[in-house]
């Protein structure tokens, strides 16, 4: 069992660390700011939503 779990993160940890080295800064910020305006658009609708729903 222990040997699979050894497996499982070694195969997982080399997974990240190669697509990690195919991806630039650049893409990494603008995935980073995308996230965020996400984050922020989403919690105005649901604020919006909350104040819809109480009238």
């Amino acid at each position: 069992m222990k040997s699979n779990q050894q497996l499982g993160i070694g195969t997982t940890g080399g997974t990240l660390l190669s697509v990690i080295g195919q991806l630039g800064v650049h893409d990494m910020l603008r995935t980073a700011l995308l996230a965020a305006i996400g984050a922020v658009v989403s919690f105005a609708v649901t604020l919006l939503l909350q104040r819809l729903r109480r009238k």
